[in-house]
C-alpha cells in the first residue's frame, strides 16, 4: 500500500500532467498530489490554441490516452474542440479537478537533502500571492511550445494602429469578415487556419512568407456510422487501428534510409507540392533544406486554398509595420485591418522556466548551460536533480504522436517513483556516466543527420547544438525505458529495498534452475521419448512455473 504521507507535485494540466495523474491513480493508487497550472483550465496546448482549423497533426486514435481509447472521433484527426473536451472529460472521469490548483505558477523547486523532499514555492497569476508546500517527487509537464512569439525584431510591431494578436491567442469574437487580413509565417499553425479564415470571399488574405517549408498530405477523412460501431462493439478494432497508425507513422524510422531514398523522398515531396500549388508561387515554395530538418507541415488544405483569388502569398519580406499595414522590402504599402501572427513559439527547452535546484546546489539550468544546451539521460532525468522527471524533455520530440513518448515516460516515471512513495527509497537520482554516454549516442546519430543542414529553433541559437528531436523511431524509444537500468541511478535509503531486489533475483534464479533442470532429460533427449512427448511436457512444465516466476 503506497504511503500517503508521501506526496507528488506535477506541473502542467496539459496532457502529459494529466496522463501522468491518471497513471498514478489507476496504477500505483496513489491520490496525495497537487497538479500547478498557471490556466484557468486543463488541455495545456489545446486549451489556448482554439483559432480555426486547429487540430491533431497526427491520426487521432493514436493521439488518444491507450487507457482511454474514444471511438466517435469524427474525422482522422481531431480538431480542438472535440480533443479539449476529450480532456476534460477524462479529469472529470478520475476526478483530477480536486487535485488541480488553477491559475497558479509554480516559480521554484529546491532539495531539501536532509528531509529528502522539495520545497515548491507557486504563485498566484493574479494576485502575486506566493505559497510554499513540500512534495517528495516532481514530475515537470510543463510542455515544449506555449509562449507565443511575437517577432518584435521586425521595426514597428507595437505601431500597427488595427487589431493584431498572435495565432495562440485568437479572440473569441473577432469578425474578420469585409477586413483586409495580413498572416504572418506559414508553418503549422498558419497552414491550418489560412484556409478556414480565406473561406469567406469578403476577407482578402495576404500571407507573407519568410522561409517556404516542406508538406506532405495529411487529409482529415471522415469516420463513417459504421466505422465508429465498429470501434465500439468489435473487439480489439480500435487497438489494431490504433497499431496500424503507429506502424504506418515509426517504420519508416527503424531502417536509416539511403542517399537514394532520401534523394527520391525529396523529388516526390517536391512534386507534391508543385502539383497542388498555383504556379506563380513555384519559384518560391520548395525549400532550400532537405525534408525533415525542419518541421513537415501537415497539408489538410492549405495547398488548394492557395487558387483562391482572395487569398495571395508574398515572399517580398518585411521592411517594417506601419501604422496601418505592412512596408515589404521591395518599398510597396500594403494596407490592412488585421495582422496574424503566425509565428511559433518560444522553446521551453533551451531555458527550463522555473528554477529548480537539487543536490549540491546543482540546477537544471546550470546543467543545461554546462552541456551546451539542453541534456537529460533519456529526455527525463537530471544528474543531481533526485526525484524530478521531465515528460517531453530533451530530444524526446518525434513526427509520431506526442501523447505515446510521453506515455512512455510516464510507465518509465512509475517505477521509479514506486519505491519512493511506498517509503522503501527516499530518492533515485540519476548518474552522471550513463547521462554523458546516453547523449554521447544522441548527439552522433543526430551529427549523421538531416536534423543539422539548417538553421532551426530545434538548435541553440539556431545553429549549436540540437536539443528538441529524437533521432530514432519511437519502438526503440519504447524499448529503452520499458524498465530502469537500476545501475544509473543513486538511491538514497534504499538499504531494504536493494536486498529485497536481491532476493526476488535470487528466488527468480533458483526458479529457473529447478526448471531447466527438471526439463534437461526431455530437452537433452536423455528420456526415452519421442521429440513431441518432450515437447508436450516440456511446455507443461513451462505453462505451471512461468506463473509462479
Amino acid at each position: 500500500m503506497i504511503d500517503l504521507q508521501r506526496r507528488v507535485a506535477i506541473i502542467g494540466a496539459g496532457v502529459g500532467g494529466l496522463s501522468q495523474a491518471i497513471a498514478l491513480k489507476t496504477k500505483l493508487g496513489f491520490h496525495d498530489f497537487t497538479i500547478y497550472e498557471k490556466g484557468s483550465e486543463v488541455g495545456g496546448v489545446w486549451r489556448a490554441n482554439t483559432y480555426p482549423g486547429c487540430s491533431s497533426d497526427v491520426q487521432i486514435h493514436w493521439y488518444s490516452l491507450s487507457s482511454d481509447l474514444y471511438p466517435y472521433w469524427n474525422k482522422s484527426h481531431g480538431l480542438q474542440p472535440e480533443i479539449q473536451a476529450y480532456w476534460i472529460d477524462l479529469s472529470k472521469k478520475y476526478n483530477l479537478y480536486p487535485h488541480i490548483a488553477f491559475n497558479t505558477k509554480v516559480i521554484s523547486a529546491e532539495w531539501d537533502d536532509v528531509k529528502q523532499q522539495y520545497i515548491i514555492v507557486a504563485e498566484d497569476v493574479f494576485s502575486g500571492k506566493r505559497i510554499s508546500s513540500v512534495a517528495h517527487v516532481v514530475i515537470s509537464a510543463v510542455g515544449i511550445l506555449d509562449a507565443p512569439r511575437i517577432p518584435y525584431e521586425i521595426p514597428g510591431v507595437r505601431k500597427f494602429q488595427g487589431v493584431s494578436f498572435h495565432s495562440a491567442q485568437w479572440p473569441g469574437s473577432i469578425d474578420l469578415r469585409n477586413k483586409r487580413v495580413a498572416v504572418i509565417g506559414n508553418a503549422s499553425s498558419g497552414a491550418q487556419f489560412v484556409p478556414s479564415v480565406s473561406e469567406d470571399p469578403s476577407v482578402e488574405v495576404v500571407n507573407f512568407i519568410r522561409t517556404p517549408t516542406w508538406f506532405n498530405s495529411r487529409p482529415h477523412i471522415p469516420y463513417s456510422d459504421t466505422e465508429k460501431w465498429i470501434f465500439a462493439n468489435i473487439p480489439l478494432a480500435m487497438r489494431l487501428h490504433r497499431a496500424w497508425i503507429m506502424f504506418w507513422f515509426d517504420f519508416p524510422s527503424l531502417v536509416r534510409p539511403s542517399d537514394k531514398t532520401l534523394k527520391k523522398r525529396r523529388e516526390a515531396m517536391t512534386k507534391y507540392i508543385l502539383d497542388n500549388a498555383p504556379s506563380r508561387y513555384h519559384a518560391h515554395m520548395i525549400p532550400d533544406y532537405p525534408p525533415g530538418c525542419k518541421r513537415t507541415v501537415a497539408n489538410s488544405g492549405f495547398l488548394d486554398v492557395l487558387h483562391r483569388p482572395n487569398l495571395t502569398l508574398n515572399f517580398d519580406g518585411i521592411d517594417n509595420i506601419a501604422e496601418d499595414g505592412i512596408v515589404t522590402k521591395t518599398g510597396e504599402m500594403l494596407p490592412f485591418d488585421v495582422i496574424v501572427y503566425a509565428t511559433g513559439f518560444i522553446s521551453k527547452q533551451d531555458r527550463y522556466p522555473m528554477h529548480v535546484r537539487g543536490s549540491n546546489g546543482a540546477t537544471i539550468q546550470g546543467y543545461y548551460d554546462a552541456h551546451g544546451g539542453p541534456t537529460a539521460y533519456l529526455g527525463t532525468s537530471v544528474p543531481d536533480i533526485p526525484n524530478f522527471y521531465l515528460l517531453a524533455g530533451p530530444n524526446t520530440v518525434t513526427p509520431t504522436s506526442t501523447l505515446f513518448v510521453e506515455e512512455v515516460q510516464i510507465g518509465y516515471i512509475l517505477q521509479l517513483i514506486e519505491p519512493v512513495l511506498s517509503g522503501s527509497v527516499s530518492s533515485f537520482t540519476v548518474k552522471a556516466s550513463p547521462t554523458d554516454a546516453y547523449n554521447a549516442k544522441v548527439q552522433e546519430r543526430i551529427s549523421r543527420s538531416v536534423f543539422v543542414q539548417c538553421y532551426s529553433w530545434t538548435r541553440m541559437n539556431g545553429t549549436g547544438k540540437v536539443y528538441n528531436p529524437l533521432p530514432w523511431a519511437v519502438t526503440l524509444w519504447w524499448w529503452w525505458l520499458r524498465k530502469p537500468h537500476w545501475d544509473h541511478y543513486v538511491a538514497v535509503g534504499a538499504e531494504e529495498w536493494v536486498w529485497a531486489r536481491r532476493r526476488k533475483v535470487v528466488k527468480n534464479s533458483l526458479k529457473c534452475t529447478a526448471v531447466l533442470t527438471l526439463l534437461w532429460p526431455y530437452i537433452s533427449g536423455s528420456a526415452q521419448t519421442t521429440w513431441w512427448e518432450r515437447l508436450s511436457v516440456a511446455c507443461d512444465y513451462l505453462s505451471k512455473f512461468s506463473l509462479r516466476l
